[in-house]
């Protein structure tokens, strides 16, 4: 991209880790930017771990904020899926258009590890000593996760009074998230030619039953500190059948459920088995497999330090409705919220962008709160 002399130094970041592939598993390119970039500082101790990267300042301050941002993204689309003119996910790299920057990840999330490797290197002295978590596998399977890795092998590097997860929020703080359940509803049916249907169950026709009641789910609505967290039920992939001449004995639903922090993984298998029990016949050999799960984290926002970083924003929080490693922090007693540049929606999407004035704007809410 040749140099623009109205983009400053922190969107130049930001596009130099855009144009870095870091597709979840292969982030050995931008862990070493990032370490590289931190090992300079001398106020900074830092430690790269496999992939991850963990960087703290020990001033003495009498509070410790932890910052952490995950390093990978989604894949790109494949070079034979046509992509729109305005698609941003057919490549690595990143264009900036009228003060906006465009690329894969610069919403989800490389826009905060951005804002994390400034501060980081920043000569300051803030007022809390700060902890900075760089870490890989967040977009991936928990047993992936860099930060889960870690916290198992060196928890020591977790201390910390508070912390933030630079996920994209527009620069309002996101609290808590909601819990994440994932489930494999088999459902059984009876072998026969589709000539004689009536010798057979078909066992995809049994499932219509199933795709009707959540179709038809009234989400449940959660408030807690002022935060709405709207439950969700969705039907998410659907597999069955043999052949184009036998009736199906099989079929097998993923169901996704996110649940409000108000409930824990238990009474949301509960509810989910019990929403299900009038379409199911167990006897016939019909049964639920849990395939993922994930406890939800509540707003904490009575806490003082994470009261202080709603205070700090201006705006009013909102609730998170995904799930974010803001679990993994409140799982070891570390409140927590959600907090970074770009807009949630655009994650994963085609059209990720970033204003760069937005970049600048959470950059400086940043800044005031590790200062206050």
């Amino acid at each position: 991209m040749p140099a623009d002399p109205k983009v400053k130094p922190l969107s130049e970041l930001t596009v130099a880790l855009v144009g870095i592939s870091s597709i979840s598993g292969n982030e050995d390119q931008i862990a070493s930017f990032v370490y590289d970039k931190l090992v300079k500082c001398p106020w900074l101790d830092v430690l790269r771990i496999e992939n991850n990267v963990v960087a703290r300042t020990n001033f003495g301050r009498k509070h410790r904020i932890i910052l952490a941002g995950h390093l990978d993204t989604v894949p790109p689309s494949p070079p034979t899926t046509p992509l729109s003119s305005d698609d941003n996910t057919g490549a690595d790299s990143a264009r900036v258009d009228n003060r906006e920057i465009y690329g894969l990840g610069v919403v989800d999330a490389k826009g905060g590890i951005a804002i994390m490797i400034n501060l980081a290197t920043e000569e300051q002295t803030p007022s809390v000593d700060v902890t900075y978590i760089f870490y890989a596998c967040e977009e991936i399977g928990r047993e992936y996760n860099g930060l889960h890795k870690m916290l198992a092998a060196y928890p020591d590097l977790f201390a910390g009074d508070a912390a933030i997860l630079t996920e994209p929020t527009g620069g309002i703080v996101e609290a808590g998230c909601q819990g994440t359940l994932q489930i494999f509803l088999s459902m059984r049916g009876k072998r026969a030619h589709t000539a004689r249907p009536s010798k057979g169950v078909n066992a995809i026709h049994r499932a219509g039953e199933v795709i009707g009641l959540i179709n038809a789910y009234k989400p449940r609505i959660c408030v807690l500190d002022g935060c709405q967290y709207t439950e969700a039920l969705q039907v998410v992939n659907i597999q069955g059948g043999i052949a184009g001449n036998v009736v199906p004995d099989l079929v097998t639903l993923a169901i996704n459920h996110r649940f409000a922090p108000d409930k824990n993984s238990k009474q949301a298998l509960e509810f989910l088995e019990g929403f299900l029990e009038p379409a199911m016949d167990t006897s016939f050999g019909d049964r639920i497999e849990v395939v993922d799960l994930a406890e939800p984290a509540p707003p904490n926002l009575a806490n003082s330090l994470l009261s202080d970083v709603v205070a700090v924003s201006g705006a009013k929080p909102r609730a998170k409705l995904g799930w974010t490693d803001v679990a993994t922090f409140h799982s070891i007693g570390i409140p927590a919220c959600n907090l970074g540049p770009g807009d949630p929606e655009l994650a994963h999407s085609g059209k990720e962008h970033l204003p760069i004035k937005d970049l600048d704007k959470t950059n400086s809410l940043f800044k005031s709160l590790l200062n206050s």
